[in-house]
Protein backbone atom coordinates (compact mmCIF):
# COMPACT_ATOMS: atom_id res chain seq x y z
CA UNK A 1 0.00 0.00 0.00
CA UNK A 2 4.40 -2.17 -3.37
CA UNK A 3 1.52 -0.78 -2.15
CA UNK A 4 2.33 -0.31 -2.22
CA UNK A 5 4.88 0.04 -2.13
CA UNK A 6 3.75 2.06 0.03
CA UNK A 7 3.78 4.97 0.58
CA UNK A 8 3.48 5.95 3.93
CA UNK A 9 2.71 9.46 4.77
CA UNK A 10 3.38 10.70 8.23
CA UNK A 11 -0.36 12.30 8.04
CA UNK A 12 -2.61 11.14 5.61
CA UNK A 13 -5.58 12.80 3.51
CA UNK A 14 -7.37 13.32 -0.19
CA UNK A 15 -5.69 14.50 -3.22
CA UNK A 16 -5.11 17.87 -3.97
CA UNK A 17 -3.72 19.73 -6.88
CA UNK A 18 0.00 19.46 -7.51
CA UNK A 19 2.32 22.64 -9.46
CA UNK A 20 0.81 26.20 -8.73
CA UNK A 21 -0.06 26.12 -12.40
CA UNK A 22 -2.42 23.33 -11.75
CA UNK A 23 -4.74 25.64 -9.96
CA UNK A 24 -5.92 27.34 -13.25
CA UNK A 25 -8.15 25.01 -13.83
CA UNK A 26 -11.81 24.04 -14.65
CA UNK A 27 -12.15 23.20 -11.36
CA UNK A 28 -11.26 24.42 -7.55
CA UNK A 29 -13.40 25.24 -4.63
CA UNK A 30 -15.72 27.62 -5.98
CA UNK A 31 -18.41 25.28 -5.90
CA UNK A 32 -18.55 24.64 -9.57
CA UNK A 33 -16.83 22.17 -12.16
CA UNK A 34 -14.66 19.56 -11.48
CA UNK A 35 -13.75 18.78 -7.53
CA UNK A 36 -9.99 19.11 -7.13
CA UNK A 37 -8.07 17.15 -4.52
CA UNK A 38 -4.34 17.18 -4.06
CA UNK A 39 -1.45 14.91 -3.77
CA UNK A 40 1.92 14.66 -3.12
CA UNK A 41 2.27 11.17 -4.70
CA UNK A 42 4.53 11.39 -7.88
CA UNK A 43 4.05 9.53 -10.94
CA UNK A 44 7.39 9.17 -12.97
CA UNK A 45 8.07 7.00 -15.93
CA UNK A 46 11.51 6.08 -16.34
CA UNK A 47 14.05 2.75 -17.39
CA UNK A 48 13.30 1.22 -14.11
CA UNK A 49 9.21 1.92 -14.26
CA UNK A 50 8.54 2.32 -17.64
CA UNK A 51 4.50 1.87 -16.54
CA UNK A 52 3.70 3.20 -13.39
CA UNK A 53 0.35 2.94 -13.42
CA UNK A 54 0.13 -0.71 -14.76
CA UNK A 55 -1.66 -2.89 -12.79
CA UNK A 56 0.85 -5.97 -13.07
CA UNK A 57 3.72 -3.15 -11.99
CA UNK A 58 2.38 -0.51 -9.74
CA UNK A 59 1.88 -1.52 -6.17
CA UNK A 60 1.99 1.42 -3.94
CA UNK A 61 -0.83 3.47 -2.46
CA UNK A 62 -0.68 6.84 -5.26
CA UNK A 63 -0.55 4.46 -7.35
CA UNK A 64 -3.54 2.28 -6.43
CA UNK A 65 -5.87 5.76 -5.76
CA UNK A 66 -5.37 6.00 -9.57
CA UNK A 67 -6.26 2.02 -10.51
CA UNK A 68 -9.19 2.04 -8.00
CA UNK A 69 -11.27 5.08 -9.37
CA UNK A 70 -10.60 3.51 -12.80
CA UNK A 71 -10.00 -0.76 -12.83
CA UNK A 72 -12.87 -3.05 -11.54
CA UNK A 73 -12.56 -5.56 -9.73
CA UNK A 74 -14.60 -8.26 -8.72
CA UNK A 75 -14.55 -7.38 -4.72
CA UNK A 76 -14.53 -4.59 -2.84
CA UNK A 77 -14.48 -3.29 0.84
CA UNK A 78 -17.45 -1.66 1.72
CA UNK A 79 -17.39 2.06 2.85
CA UNK A 80 -17.58 1.14 6.51
CA UNK A 81 -14.88 -1.21 6.35
CA UNK A 82 -15.83 -5.03 7.00
CA UNK A 83 -15.85 -8.11 4.90
CA UNK A 84 -15.32 -7.60 0.99
CA UNK A 85 -18.58 -7.78 -1.16
CA UNK A 86 -19.09 -7.78 -5.22
CA UNK A 87 -18.22 -5.25 -7.40
CA UNK A 88 -17.89 -6.07 -10.87
CA UNK A 89 -19.02 -9.79 -9.63
CA UNK A 90 -22.73 -10.41 -8.90
CA UNK A 91 -21.48 -13.20 -6.27
CA UNK A 92 -18.42 -14.72 -4.96
CA UNK A 93 -17.98 -17.56 -2.80
CA UNK A 94 -16.29 -19.83 -1.43
CA UNK A 95 -16.91 -23.46 -2.87
CA UNK A 96 -15.07 -26.03 -0.28
CA UNK A 97 -14.94 -25.76 3.18
CA UNK A 98 -10.88 -25.81 3.27
CA UNK A 99 -11.51 -22.23 1.41
CA UNK A 100 -9.46 -23.68 -1.88
CA UNK A 101 -11.39 -23.05 -4.70
CA UNK A 102 -13.46 -19.36 -4.76
CA UNK A 103 -16.17 -19.14 -7.65
CA UNK A 104 -17.29 -15.74 -8.79
CA UNK A 105 -19.92 -15.03 -11.18
CA UNK A 106 -19.79 -11.30 -13.29
CA UNK A 107 -22.84 -9.15 -13.48
CA UNK A 108 -24.36 -9.07 -16.37
CA UNK A 109 -23.73 -6.62 -18.76
CA UNK A 110 -20.98 -5.80 -17.69
CA UNK A 111 -18.78 -3.41 -20.29
CA UNK A 112 -15.28 -1.65 -20.32
CA UNK A 113 -15.68 2.29 -20.91
CA UNK A 114 -15.21 1.57 -24.52
CA UNK A 115 -18.22 0.49 -25.24
CA UNK A 116 -16.13 -3.70 -25.26
CA UNK A 117 -18.05 -6.71 -22.84
CA UNK A 118 -16.43 -7.41 -20.13
CA UNK A 119 -16.16 -11.26 -19.75
CA UNK A 120 -15.13 -13.72 -17.26
CA UNK A 121 -11.80 -14.68 -19.98
CA UNK A 122 -10.79 -11.01 -19.16
CA UNK A 123 -10.61 -11.78 -15.79
CA UNK A 124 -8.52 -14.49 -16.02
CA UNK A 125 -6.70 -12.64 -18.87
CA UNK A 126 -5.94 -9.83 -16.25
CA UNK A 127 -4.77 -12.15 -12.86
CA UNK A 128 -2.74 -14.67 -15.16
CA UNK A 129 -1.00 -11.50 -17.07
CA UNK A 130 -0.35 -10.03 -13.03
CA UNK A 131 1.19 -13.75 -12.51
CA UNK A 132 2.79 -13.76 -15.59
CA UNK A 133 5.07 -10.64 -15.86
CA UNK A 134 5.49 -11.56 -11.88
CA UNK A 135 7.24 -7.56 -11.65
CA UNK A 136 9.87 -7.21 -8.80
CA UNK A 137 8.15 -3.74 -8.11
CA UNK A 138 4.49 -5.16 -8.36
CA UNK A 139 2.13 -6.81 -6.42
CA UNK A 140 2.44 -10.88 -7.80
CA UNK A 141 2.42 -12.03 -3.94
CA UNK A 142 -0.92 -11.45 -3.41
CA UNK A 143 -1.81 -13.70 -6.25
CA UNK A 144 0.91 -16.54 -6.29
CA UNK A 145 -1.48 -18.74 -4.21
CA UNK A 146 -3.86 -18.81 -7.08
CA UNK A 147 -3.33 -22.74 -8.58
CA UNK A 148 -5.17 -22.46 -11.51
CA UNK A 149 -8.38 -20.19 -13.25
CA UNK A 150 -10.87 -21.70 -14.73
CA UNK A 151 -13.89 -20.06 -16.80
CA UNK A 152 -17.39 -21.53 -17.58
CA UNK A 153 -19.47 -19.09 -20.74
CA UNK A 154 -19.07 -15.30 -20.17
CA UNK A 155 -19.47 -14.76 -16.64
CA UNK A 156 -18.30 -17.74 -14.35
CA UNK A 157 -14.69 -17.19 -13.15
CA UNK A 158 -13.39 -20.10 -10.70
CA UNK A 159 -9.95 -19.84 -8.96
CA UNK A 160 -8.63 -22.99 -7.71
CA UNK A 161 -5.85 -22.11 -4.81
CA UNK A 162 -2.78 -24.05 -3.72
CA UNK A 163 -3.06 -23.88 -0.59
CA UNK A 164 -6.67 -22.54 1.88
CA UNK A 165 -6.97 -18.67 2.32
CA UNK A 166 -9.41 -17.18 3.96
CA UNK A 167 -7.70 -13.54 2.89
CA UNK A 168 -8.46 -13.96 -1.17
CA UNK A 169 -11.60 -12.18 -1.05
CA UNK A 170 -9.59 -9.47 0.20
CA UNK A 171 -6.97 -9.75 -2.50
CA UNK A 172 -9.76 -10.05 -5.20
CA UNK A 173 -11.06 -6.56 -4.17
CA UNK A 174 -7.12 -4.63 -4.54
CA UNK A 175 -6.38 -3.88 -7.59
CA UNK A 176 -3.59 -6.56 -8.16
CA UNK A 177 -6.73 -8.14 -9.38
CA UNK A 178 -8.58 -5.65 -11.47
CA UNK A 179 -9.95 -5.97 -15.08
CA UNK A 180 -8.10 -4.72 -17.65
CA UNK A 181 -8.42 -5.18 -21.68
CA UNK A 182 -6.91 -7.51 -23.62
CA UNK A 183 -5.93 -5.12 -26.46
CA UNK A 184 -4.43 -2.89 -24.48
CA UNK A 185 -2.52 -4.40 -22.21
CA UNK A 186 0.17 -6.74 -23.36
CA UNK A 187 0.33 -10.53 -22.28
CA UNK A 188 3.75 -10.94 -21.34
CA UNK A 189 4.83 -7.13 -20.71
CA UNK A 190 3.76 -3.77 -19.30
CA UNK A 191 1.67 -1.32 -20.65
CA UNK A 192 3.84 1.95 -21.55
CA UNK A 193 3.08 5.46 -20.65
CA UNK A 194 0.19 6.44 -18.26
CA UNK A 195 -3.02 5.92 -19.18
CA UNK A 196 -5.67 4.01 -17.72
CA UNK A 197 -8.48 1.91 -18.89
CA UNK A 198 -11.06 -0.64 -17.44
CA UNK A 199 -14.75 -0.69 -16.61
CA UNK A 200 -14.46 1.27 -13.23
CA UNK A 201 -16.42 4.24 -12.07
CA UNK A 202 -14.75 7.05 -13.68
CA UNK A 203 -12.38 7.29 -16.94
CA UNK A 204 -9.13 8.94 -17.14
CA UNK A 205 -6.79 11.45 -18.58
CA UNK A 206 -3.59 12.03 -17.34
CA UNK A 207 -1.94 15.28 -17.78
CA UNK A 208 1.87 14.80 -18.47
CA UNK A 209 4.81 16.64 -18.64
CA UNK A 210 8.71 15.19 -19.00
CA UNK A 211 7.64 12.51 -18.40
CA UNK A 212 5.91 12.62 -15.14
CA UNK A 213 2.48 13.22 -14.43
CA UNK A 214 1.20 16.85 -13.24
CA UNK A 215 -2.85 15.93 -13.15
CA UNK A 216 -4.76 13.52 -13.60
CA UNK A 217 -8.73 14.13 -14.81
CA UNK A 218 -11.23 11.35 -13.74
CA UNK A 219 -14.65 11.76 -15.73
CA UNK A 220 -17.53 9.64 -14.52
CA UNK A 221 -17.91 6.21 -16.64
CA UNK A 222 -21.57 6.33 -17.94
CA UNK A 223 -21.17 2.79 -18.80
CA UNK A 224 -20.22 1.70 -15.54
CA UNK A 225 -22.44 -1.14 -13.84
CA UNK A 226 -21.20 -1.90 -10.26
CA UNK A 227 -21.46 -1.63 -6.42
CA UNK A 228 -20.49 1.98 -6.26
CA UNK A 229 -22.75 4.70 -6.21
CA UNK A 230 -20.69 7.87 -7.99
CA UNK A 231 -21.26 11.26 -6.53
CA UNK A 232 -20.22 13.55 -8.87
CA UNK A 233 -19.26 14.41 -12.41
CA UNK A 234 -15.50 14.86 -12.22
CA UNK A 235 -12.59 14.98 -9.85
CA UNK A 236 -9.53 16.31 -11.06
CA UNK A 237 -6.27 14.52 -8.92
CA UNK A 238 -3.50 17.67 -8.87
CA UNK A 239 0.20 16.83 -8.02
CA UNK A 240 2.29 19.10 -5.97
CA UNK A 241 5.92 18.50 -5.37
CA UNK A 242 5.49 19.32 -1.97
CA UNK A 243 3.40 19.77 1.32
CA UNK A 244 4.21 23.41 1.81
CA UNK A 245 2.67 23.84 -2.13
CA UNK A 246 -0.25 21.74 -1.72
CA UNK A 247 -1.43 23.81 1.76
CA UNK A 248 -0.57 26.77 -0.22
CA UNK A 249 -3.00 25.76 -2.83
CA UNK A 250 -5.80 25.01 -0.41
CA UNK A 251 -5.53 27.88 1.21
CA UNK A 252 -5.64 30.03 -1.71
CA UNK A 253 -8.85 27.97 -2.82
CA UNK A 254 -7.70 26.16 -5.61
CA UNK A 255 -8.67 22.63 -4.29
CA UNK A 256 -11.31 21.24 -2.59
CA UNK A 257 -9.53 18.51 -0.82
CA UNK A 258 -5.95 18.16 0.56
CA UNK A 259 -4.43 14.64 1.42
CA UNK A 260 -1.33 12.74 1.21
CA UNK A 261 1.10 14.03 2.89
CA UNK A 262 -0.12 16.58 4.64
CA UNK A 263 3.20 17.81 6.98
CA UNK A 264 2.86 16.74 10.97
CA UNK A 265 3.09 20.92 11.29
CA UNK A 266 0.09 21.43 8.93
CA UNK A 267 -1.84 18.84 10.88
CA UNK A 268 -1.02 20.50 14.18
CA UNK A 269 -1.71 24.07 13.28
CA UNK A 270 -5.30 22.82 11.94
CA UNK A 271 -5.80 21.22 14.83
CA UNK A 272 -4.87 24.25 17.33
CA UNK A 273 -5.78 27.03 15.07
CA UNK A 274 -9.14 25.63 12.67
CA UNK A 275 -10.40 28.34 10.13
CA UNK A 276 -14.08 28.89 9.98
CA UNK A 277 -13.76 27.65 6.11
CA UNK A 278 -11.48 24.69 6.43
CA UNK A 279 -12.51 21.22 7.78
CA UNK A 280 -10.07 18.72 9.32
CA UNK A 281 -11.33 15.20 9.03
CA UNK A 282 -9.51 12.82 11.31
CA UNK A 283 -9.80 9.38 10.33
CA UNK A 284 -8.71 5.35 11.66
CA UNK A 285 -5.05 5.38 9.85
CA UNK A 286 -3.14 1.99 9.54
CA UNK A 287 0.32 2.96 8.10
CA UNK A 288 3.11 1.81 9.61
CA UNK A 289 7.05 3.00 8.98
CA UNK A 290 9.95 0.96 9.57
CA UNK A 291 13.46 -0.04 8.69
CA UNK A 292 14.19 -2.21 6.20
CA UNK A 293 17.33 -4.64 6.24
CA UNK A 294 19.33 -6.51 3.57
CA UNK A 295 20.29 -9.32 5.46
CA UNK A 296 22.94 -10.35 3.05
CA UNK A 297 24.87 -7.70 3.33
CA UNK A 298 28.22 -7.52 5.91
CA UNK A 299 27.43 -4.48 7.71
CA UNK A 300 24.21 -5.79 9.01
CA UNK A 301 23.91 -9.60 8.66
CA UNK A 302 24.57 -10.62 12.01
CA UNK A 303 21.28 -10.53 13.30
CA UNK A 304 22.89 -9.05 16.49
CA UNK A 305 23.65 -5.86 14.87
CA UNK A 306 20.01 -5.50 13.76
CA UNK A 307 19.10 -6.82 17.61
CA UNK A 308 21.10 -4.11 19.15
CA UNK A 309 19.42 -1.26 16.92
CA UNK A 310 16.35 -2.74 18.27
CA UNK A 311 17.38 -2.30 21.31
CA UNK A 312 18.47 1.62 21.02
CA UNK A 313 15.61 2.82 19.36
CA UNK A 314 13.20 5.73 21.22
CA UNK A 315 10.15 5.25 18.62
CA UNK A 316 8.67 7.64 21.75
CA UNK A 317 10.97 10.37 21.12
CA UNK A 318 10.59 10.01 17.17
CA UNK A 319 6.66 9.65 17.38
CA UNK A 320 6.44 12.88 19.78
CA UNK A 321 9.56 15.40 18.11
CA UNK A 322 9.40 15.13 14.94
CA UNK A 323 5.75 13.93 14.09
CA UNK A 324 3.72 15.16 17.04
CA UNK A 325 -0.05 13.97 17.54
CA UNK A 326 0.11 12.47 14.28
CA UNK A 327 1.70 9.41 14.99
CA UNK A 328 2.98 7.08 17.90
CA UNK A 329 5.18 4.34 19.01
CA UNK A 330 4.80 1.11 17.17
CA UNK A 331 6.49 -2.18 18.60
CA UNK A 332 5.09 -4.84 15.80
CA UNK A 333 4.81 -5.15 12.46
CA UNK A 334 0.81 -5.03 13.25
CA UNK A 335 -0.66 -2.00 14.29
CA UNK A 336 -2.57 -1.78 17.34
CA UNK A 337 -5.25 -1.41 15.80
CA UNK A 338 -5.65 -4.68 13.82
CA UNK A 339 -6.72 -7.81 15.48
CA UNK A 340 -3.82 -9.96 16.58
CA UNK A 341 -1.44 -7.50 17.74
CA UNK A 342 0.78 -8.40 20.09
CA UNK A 343 3.82 -5.60 21.64
CA UNK A 344 6.83 -7.71 20.99
CA UNK A 345 9.63 -6.33 20.32
CA UNK A 346 8.72 -4.07 23.63
CA UNK A 347 8.06 -7.57 25.42
CA UNK A 348 12.04 -8.58 24.45
CA UNK A 349 13.46 -5.38 24.54
CA UNK A 350 12.13 -3.05 26.72
CA UNK A 351 13.04 0.10 27.24
CA UNK A 352 15.99 1.83 25.06
CA UNK A 353 18.98 0.54 26.44
CA UNK A 354 22.78 1.41 25.25
CA UNK A 355 24.21 -1.23 28.18
CA UNK A 356 22.11 -4.30 26.60
CA UNK A 357 23.18 -3.28 23.42
CA UNK A 358 26.82 -3.19 23.83
CA UNK A 359 25.94 -6.59 25.54
CA UNK A 360 24.00 -8.06 22.31
CA UNK A 361 27.09 -6.67 20.44
CA UNK A 362 30.34 -8.07 22.92
CA UNK A 363 28.70 -11.50 23.00
CA UNK A 364 28.48 -12.03 19.50
CA UNK A 365 32.09 -10.83 18.80
CA UNK A 366 30.62 -7.92 16.77
CA UNK A 367 33.66 -4.55 16.57
CA UNK A 368 32.38 -0.97 17.22
CA UNK A 369 31.42 1.07 16.42
CA UNK A 370 29.25 -0.31 13.66
CA UNK A 371 29.52 1.63 10.26
CA UNK A 372 27.00 1.75 7.92
CA UNK A 373 24.61 4.21 5.45
CA UNK A 374 21.00 4.46 6.30
CA UNK A 375 19.55 5.48 3.50
CA UNK A 376 16.11 7.49 2.78
CA UNK A 377 13.14 8.42 0.64
CA UNK A 378 13.38 12.29 0.35
CA UNK A 379 10.06 12.70 -1.70
CA UNK A 380 8.04 9.91 -0.78
CA UNK A 381 6.60 10.03 2.74
CA UNK A 382 6.27 13.71 3.31
CA UNK A 383 8.60 16.24 4.72
CA UNK A 384 9.51 15.15 7.81
CA UNK A 385 11.27 12.11 6.85
CA UNK A 386 14.75 13.90 6.76
CA UNK A 387 14.13 14.91 10.13
CA UNK A 388 13.06 11.56 11.49
CA UNK A 389 16.51 10.25 9.54
CA UNK A 390 18.27 12.67 12.01
CA UNK A 391 16.70 11.81 14.86
CA UNK A 392 17.42 8.34 14.30
CA UNK A 393 21.31 8.73 12.96
CA UNK A 394 21.85 10.90 16.50
CA UNK A 395 20.35 7.96 18.82
CA UNK A 396 22.12 5.43 17.32
CA UNK A 397 25.33 7.22 16.94
CA UNK A 398 24.86 9.02 20.33
CA UNK A 399 25.42 5.04 22.23
CA UNK A 400 28.70 5.24 20.45
CA UNK A 401 28.54 1.81 19.31
CA UNK A 402 27.37 2.99 15.51
CA UNK A 403 28.71 5.12 13.38
CA UNK A 404 25.83 5.57 10.78
CA UNK A 405 25.35 8.21 8.00
CA UNK A 406 22.22 9.13 6.37
CA UNK A 407 21.59 9.38 2.71
CA UNK A 408 18.18 10.64 0.98
CA UNK A 409 17.18 10.04 -2.80
CA UNK A 410 13.78 10.49 -4.65
CA UNK A 411 11.77 7.72 -5.15
CA UNK A 412 11.97 7.04 -8.62
CA UNK A 413 15.35 5.92 -7.65
CA UNK A 414 15.38 4.48 -4.27
CA UNK A 415 12.84 2.21 -4.72
CA UNK A 416 14.97 0.66 -7.48
CA UNK A 417 17.87 0.75 -5.60
CA UNK A 418 16.54 -0.65 -2.63
CA UNK A 419 15.01 -3.56 -4.61
CA UNK A 420 18.15 -4.44 -6.05
CA UNK A 421 19.87 -4.69 -2.77
CA UNK A 422 22.12 -1.47 -2.87
CA UNK A 423 21.20 -0.58 0.27
CA UNK A 424 22.33 -1.92 3.79
CA UNK A 425 19.67 -0.50 5.90
CA UNK A 426 17.01 1.69 4.16
CA UNK A 427 13.35 3.39 5.66
CA UNK A 428 9.77 2.51 4.30
CA UNK A 429 6.27 2.72 4.84
CA UNK A 430 3.66 0.65 4.79
CA UNK A 431 -0.66 1.04 3.69
CA UNK A 432 -2.06 -2.28 4.27
CA UNK A 433 -3.56 -3.76 0.83
CA UNK A 434 -6.40 -5.05 3.22
CA UNK A 435 -7.04 -4.45 6.75
CA UNK A 436 -6.16 -8.27 8.10
CA UNK A 437 -3.09 -9.36 10.42
CA UNK A 438 -1.86 -11.25 7.23
CA UNK A 439 -1.39 -8.30 5.10
CA UNK A 440 1.68 -6.64 7.57
CA UNK A 441 3.47 -10.18 7.86
CA UNK A 442 3.18 -12.64 4.65
CA UNK A 443 4.52 -9.26 2.29
CA UNK A 444 7.67 -9.33 4.38
CA UNK A 445 8.09 -12.71 5.45
CA UNK A 446 6.67 -14.62 2.39
CA UNK A 447 8.40 -15.63 -0.59
CA UNK A 448 7.99 -13.05 -3.27
CA UNK A 449 7.94 -10.81 -0.73
CA UNK A 450 7.67 -6.73 -1.91
CA UNK A 451 10.98 -5.33 -0.28
CA UNK A 452 12.66 -8.67 -2.18
CA UNK A 453 14.62 -9.50 0.78
CA UNK A 454 16.82 -12.20 0.89
CA UNK A 455 15.41 -12.71 4.82
CA UNK A 456 14.00 -16.50 5.19
CA UNK A 457 11.88 -17.91 8.38
CA UNK A 458 11.23 -21.78 7.00
CA UNK A 459 8.84 -21.64 10.31
CA UNK A 460 7.10 -18.68 8.78
CA UNK A 461 6.81 -19.25 5.18
CA UNK A 462 6.29 -23.11 5.73
CA UNK A 463 3.99 -23.24 8.74
CA UNK A 464 2.92 -20.34 10.38
CA UNK A 465 1.57 -17.91 7.53
CA UNK A 466 -0.53 -20.96 5.45
CA UNK A 467 -1.77 -22.28 9.12
CA UNK A 468 -2.93 -18.35 9.36
CA UNK A 469 -4.74 -18.41 6.68
CA UNK A 470 -6.68 -21.19 6.91
CA UNK A 471 -9.14 -19.27 9.59
CA UNK A 472 -12.26 -17.59 7.98
CA UNK A 473 -12.96 -16.43 11.44
CA UNK A 474 -9.54 -13.99 12.15
CA UNK A 475 -9.42 -13.93 15.70
CA UNK A 476 -9.11 -17.19 16.03
CA UNK A 477 -5.70 -16.89 14.18
CA UNK A 478 -4.11 -14.69 16.76
CA UNK A 479 -1.99 -16.73 18.17
CA UNK A 480 -0.08 -17.71 15.16
CA UNK A 481 0.09 -14.00 14.47
CA UNK A 482 1.93 -13.84 17.52
CA UNK A 483 4.29 -16.14 16.37
CA UNK A 484 4.93 -14.69 13.48
CA UNK A 485 5.59 -11.08 15.35
CA UNK A 486 7.86 -12.66 17.91
CA UNK A 487 10.01 -14.04 14.87
CA UNK A 488 10.77 -10.74 13.75
CA UNK A 489 11.17 -9.08 17.19
CA UNK A 490 14.28 -11.90 17.83
CA UNK A 491 15.80 -11.69 13.49
CA UNK A 492 14.89 -8.14 13.29
CA UNK A 493 14.58 -8.30 8.86
CA UNK A 494 13.01 -5.32 9.81
CA UNK A 495 12.34 -2.65 12.73
CA UNK A 496 9.16 -1.13 13.19
CA UNK A 497 9.29 2.45 14.29
CA UNK A 498 5.54 4.21 14.35
CA UNK A 499 2.38 3.54 13.25
CA UNK A 500 0.15 6.63 11.85
CA UNK A 501 -2.73 8.55 12.40
CA UNK A 502 -4.95 10.16 9.22
CA UNK A 503 -5.99 13.47 8.47
CA UNK A 504 -8.42 15.37 5.31
CA UNK A 505 -8.22 18.94 4.73
CA UNK A 506 -11.54 20.24 2.68
CA UNK A 507 -13.52 23.26 2.26
CA UNK A 508 -16.39 23.99 3.50
CA UNK A 509 -19.47 23.00 1.41
CA UNK A 510 -17.30 19.25 0.00
CA UNK A 511 -19.52 16.06 1.20
CA UNK A 512 -18.54 12.84 1.26
CA UNK A 513 -14.70 13.41 2.90
CA UNK A 514 -15.33 11.02 5.75
CA UNK A 515 -16.03 8.54 3.69
CA UNK A 516 -13.39 9.60 0.68
CA UNK A 517 -10.42 7.73 2.64
CA UNK A 518 -10.68 4.46 4.36
CA UNK A 519 -9.03 2.55 6.81
CA UNK A 520 -6.08 1.58 4.71
CA UNK A 521 -6.13 5.16 3.28
CA UNK A 522 -7.64 3.91 -0.28
CA UNK A 523 -9.39 6.86 -2.18
CA UNK A 524 -13.00 6.73 -2.77
CA UNK A 525 -13.60 9.68 -4.73
CA UNK A 526 -16.62 8.63 -5.75
CA UNK A 527 -17.91 9.54 -2.61
CA UNK A 528 -17.23 13.19 -3.15
CA UNK A 529 -20.22 15.69 -3.95
CA UNK A 530 -21.21 19.23 -3.06
CA UNK A 531 -23.52 20.46 -0.58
Amino acid sequence: MNRKTLVLPAVVGLLAPVLAACGASDGGSDGSGAIVVGTTDQFVASDDTPAPLDPAIGYEAGVWNVLRQTVQTLMHVPRGGGLPVPEAAESCTFTDTANESYRCTLRAGLEFADGGAVTAEDVKYSIDRVIRIKSTNGPVALLNNIDTIETKGDREVIFHLRTPDATFPYKLATPAAGIVQQDKYPATSPRSGFQVDGSGPYTMAPEVKNDQVVKVVFTKNPRYKGDLKVLNDKVELDLFPDATAMGKALDEKKIDMMTRTMSPEQAQQMLEKPKDDLKLTEMPGLAISYLGFDTEDPAVKNKAVRQAMAQIIDRGQIASEVYGTTAEPLYSLIPSSVTGHTNSFFNKYGEPSTAKAAAILKDAGIHTPVKFTLHYTTDHYGEATAAEFEALKKQFNGTGLFDISVEGAPWAKYRPAEVRGDYAAYGMGWFPDFPDPDNYTAPFLDKDNFLNSPYRSTAAQKTLIPESRREADRSAAAKTFKQLQDIVAEDVPVLPVWQGKQYVASREGLTGVEWAVNSSADLQLWELGRS
